[in-house]
Formats: C-alpha cells, sequence, structure tokens
C-alpha cells in the first residue's frame, strides 16, 4: 500500500520537458587523507545544477558535494575519520515534530554517520542516538577488518534521517583486498561508483518534501551521480559499475538498452559480480537487477560489441542514462582477461549452527483515512527495552513475518548474513493465533542473492528467514526498514551483543 504526500508546498518541476544527455556523469571524488589513516570530511550546505538548464539547487554534502567523496580502504588496515558538522542550524527541509526523536526539544539539525555494512565498535557505528549539532565534530574509527566491498555512508539521526539523507548527506565506501585484486576486474577510471535515488523538486529548482510525515516519499527526478539525465562515455571494453540504491524509498529495475525509446526493460546482459558485503562465487549473467533502498550491485558489463553505438541504463522502461560507447581502439578489449569463473569461495551457513530462531514481526499501524500513522518491528517502539540480545559470536536465525501491504528492506548493522529462503504465509490465520500457516513450499533465494548480505527484501504476506553471526564487537546496535520514512517513523530497534 502506497500513499502520496499531499502537503507538499510549492509546485513541482516538470521534469519531462528537459533536454536528455546534456550533461556528464560526474564520477565522486575520491577521499583524501590529511595523513595516513586519517581523514577529516565536513558537512556543509552548498549548491549544485542537477541540470545544464535548471536553476541551482541547494543542498546537503559532505565536503560540499552529493554524493561525498568515496573512500578506498584495505582490509584490515583501520582509518579514522572526523566527521565535522558545518551545517546551518535551521534545517534546509520541514522537520516534523510529531515524529519520535525529533521533538522541539531537541535541536532542529543533528548528524551521525552510519558506515553501513562496516563491522565496527558500537560507538564508531552511528547510534541515532548519538548525534551532534553544528559546531561540533565526531570521531569515528573503521577497523576495516571484513571482505572487500561495496559499504556506503550516510546520515543516521534520530527522527531526521529521512531528511539529512535527501537532503545529500550520502557517499560510497569501497573496501579493497587482496583477493579482489588477483581477479584482474576493471579498475581506475574503468571502475565507476553510481549513486541512484530520486527527489522532487519545485519549479524553482529547489528540493521538495512533505510538510509532515508521509509513509512514501517519490520523486520527478531520477537523479546519477547528483545529475538528471546524464551521459557517459565510454570506450569499447569492460566495465565496472558499482551500483548503490540511496534513494529514500524507491525500488528500481535496472537494465542495459539498445533502444531509448522501448516500452520493455532492456535487454543487453551484463555480468553481477557482487552484492551488499562483496563477492559472488561466480559471476551471474543477467539482464535485469532489482535493487531496494541501500541495497548494492556489483556489475561488469563488457562494451567491446558496442563500439561507436549508443546504448540506455533504464529503470524498468524509462531511461535514465545515456552511455556513448567510442567506436575506436575496439581491438584492444580482446586482450583483457575475461572474469574469472569462479571469485571465491562462500560456504553456506548450516541451520543447525543457530542457537536461536526468532520471529519478528513488520507491521503498519492505521490512523483515521486508513493512512499509516507509524510502523513497528515486533510490535515494540524504538525505546521500549531490548528484546533481541544474540550472545558474540553465536549465530542465529531470525523469521521476518511481513504483515504489512509492501515489501521492506531491512537492515541490520554491524553483522553480515545469508538467506535462508522466503515463504507465503497466512496473515489472517497469524493474526488470530500469532502461529505462521505456510501456504506454500519455502522458496530459496534469488541467484543474485545468494552471496553475503546486509540489506534483504522482506516481502508481503512471506515470512523471510536470514541467518546471522554475531560477530565483531559487543555492545548496542539497531536494526531496521531502510526505507526512511519507515526508519524515522519507529521502525527500528535497538538490538544489543552480549
Amino acid at each position: 500500500m502506497r500513499h502520496r504526500a499531499t502537503d507538499l508546498a510549492g509546485v513541482s518541476l516538470n521534469t519531462a520537458g528537459l533536454p536528455k544527455y546534456v550533461d556528464a556523469l560526474p564520477v565522486p571524488e575520491k577521499a583524501r587523507p590529511l595523513r595516513k589513516g586519517f581523514y577529516r570530511i565536513t558537512m556543509r550546505e552548498f549548491q549544485a545544477k542537477i541540470h545544464r538548464d535548471m536553476a541551482p539547487t541547494t543542498f546537503w554534502g559532505y565536503e560540499g558535494m552529493s554524493p561525498g567523496p568515496t573512500f578506498e580502504a584495505r582490509s584490515g588496515e583501520a582509518i579514522t575519520v572526523e566527521w565535522v558538522n558545518n551545517l546551518p542550524t535551521k534545517h534546509l527541509l520541514a522537520v516534523d515534530h510529531a515524529v519520535h526523536g525529533a521533538e522541539e526539544n531537541v535541536p532542529e539539525v543533528r548528524t551521525v554517520v552510519h558506515l553501513h555494512g562496516a563491522k565496527v565498535p558500537p560507538e564508531s557505528d552511528g547510534n541515532p542516538e548519538r548525534w551532534f549539532v553544528p559546531g561540533q565534530s565526531k570521531t569515528s574509527s573503521y577497523p576495516n577488518r571484513q571482505d572487500a566491498a561495496g559499504l556506503f555512508y550516510h546520515d543516521h539521526a534520530m527522527g531526521i534521517t529521512r531528511l539529512n539523507a535527501g537532503a545529500g548527506l550520502f557517499g560510497h565506501f569501497l573496501i579493497r583486498d587482496a583477493l579482489e585484486d588477483s581477479l584482474g576486474l576493471p579498475a581506475g577510471r574503468y571502475e565507476i561508483p553510481l549513486c541512484i535515488y530520486d527527489r522532487l523538486f519545485q519549479l524553482n529548482g529547489q528540493l521538495q518534501y512533505p510538510k509532515s510525515w508521509t509513509d512514501d516519499y517519490n520523486g520527478n527526478a531520477l537523479l546519477l551521480n547528483g545529475k538528471l539525465f546524464p551521459f557517459l562515455a565510454v570506450e569499447p571494453r569492460p566495465y565496472r559499475f558499482r551500483v548503490l540504491n540511496c534513494s529514500n524509498g524507491t525500488f528500481f529495475s535496472l537494465s542495459f538498452s539498445k533502444n531509448s525509446l522501448s516500452l520493455v526493460p532492456g535487454t543487453e546482459p551484463f555480468q553481477m559480480i557482487g552484492s551488499d558485503q562483496g563477492l559472488l562465487s561466480a559471476p551471474l549473467e543477467m539482464k535485469r537487477i532489482a535493487l531496494t533502498p541501500a541495497e548494492r550491485a556489483d556489475i561488469v558489463i563488457d562494451f567491446s560489441s558496442y563500439a561507436g553505438k549508443t546504448i540506455y541504463l533504464k529503470d524498468s522502461t524509462s531511461p535514465i542514462m545515456q552511455i556513448r560507447v567510442s567506436a575506436g581502439e575496439a581491438g584492444k578489449a580482446m586482450s583483457l582477461p575475461a572474469l574469472p569463473a569462479k571469485l571465491r569461495n562462500i560456504d553456506r551457513t548450516p541451520e543447525n549452527s543457530a542457537v536461536r530462531t526468532r520471529e519478528l514481526t513488520l507491521m503498519d499501524y492505521m490512523g483515521a483515512g486508513g493512512r499509516p500513522t507509524h510502523m513497528l518491528l515486533n510490535g515494540a517502539h524504538y525505546d521500549m527495552p531490548v528484546t533481541e540480545k544474540p550472545a558474540l559470536n553465536s549465530t542465529e536465525i531470525w523469521t521476518l513475518i511481513n504483515l504489512t501491504e509492501e515489501p521492506h528492506p531491512i537492515h541490520l548493522h554491524l553483522v553480515r548474513f545469508q538467506i535462508l529462503d522466503r515463504r507465503l504465509f497466512d496473515p489472517q490465520a497469524y493474526m488470530k493465533t500469532g502461529k505462521l500457516v505456510y501456504t506454500e513450499p519455502a522458496a530459496p533465494p534469488e541467484a543474485h542473492e545468494a552471496g553475503w548480505k546486509d540489506t534483504v527484501r522482506a516481502d508481503r504476506f512471506l515470512a523471510t528467514r536470514i541467518i546471522v553471526k554475531f560477530e565483531g564487537y559487543k555492545g548496542r546496535y539497531v536494526w531496521h526498514c531502510h526505507v526512511l520514512e519507515h526508519e524515522d517513523n519507529e521502525m527500528m530497534r535497538p538490538y544489543e551483543v552480549i
């Protein structure tokens, strides 16, 4: 069940009339350390044009850009980042003080940075209650003791994550390791981080957002690395795209097509080599990839056969980026190594290693007119006592029971996990008895979900099972829906590793 916000100020921009493919795709700069292993990254307000023919838009970003600079770290080599809040004291977007954690007695502008997918001690995890205000900074330590993977950093302040991220506070964080180095994957200018997200703009080019909480925020512009309808010039050879869905709540279905006007998704093949928590066991040929908010896809596409041609990146049937393949030097691609048939070993976690199975519900709570007023995980508000207390280095199975009319991307901080299966159940029977009555056999994860994950799509009226080893650190973390509007309005709970 999806709802449209009705209390928007101003008139929305019609982006359909703008000329397409007049702006080059920007590639975020790399983060530069002040000294070995130490970075200082400042959050500040800035202006940028999302399209040649639009007025500059005011954004918030890290180092005056959105997406922020891309971190590149080595597995096992710790770094420290001082996050500096140099934002205005008045929020760029309207704050709804009725939302938990955003009451009038707390500062309007607060930030805290979460490195999504990272195994970090609790004091550096970006707990939503550990926010800091303009004029302050917070230093976080990132041990990077994990496999190569495409992570990302974003704001996580209690009650206003949707606003801070919506204003532009996010960026890529790539971890490298020796195994990845050995595979001969496209690198340097042939590896491109790609943030995909939608935003709503007014006629004057400024961001538009509801004055009061809504469970569903949809944009009228689909941006790639901060540009609307960009183009990308490439050589006829393989490229690696590190794709991140950093929308507030929009799900994407991405494909490549030779036809910009076709009313069907693209059918050009590409190889998916990694998901949230790093490489898959082997390349997976695909023609379409679905990404919920916060999910990542590491893909390689070979442009050798498209020399001198143009193809398009699409979301469903709508082209969002034009890719111009140069005509010359196509022969150079013949000398490039092919993707290895095997990328790495991924051992499946046996179910009998779990010491506990938990059943956890996802629920809407409706108000007048059938509109949701808030959403809860396992029927509990955020500030109720912690009920999930896994032991350090123990393995558990979490069954996510979705009783709502829509899918939810569920993210657990600190850990990586594997998806076991999804299974249709009778929601009416569950509401009456509290017991799962399954109506179909369990379905295994889709092929592209078979690697290590940190965000899982919990579909409507399905019980989604994940198996998790709680390793790394003791302390308090959170798990939540990564539709930011849901997360902000109580669809988030603390858990504690003991």
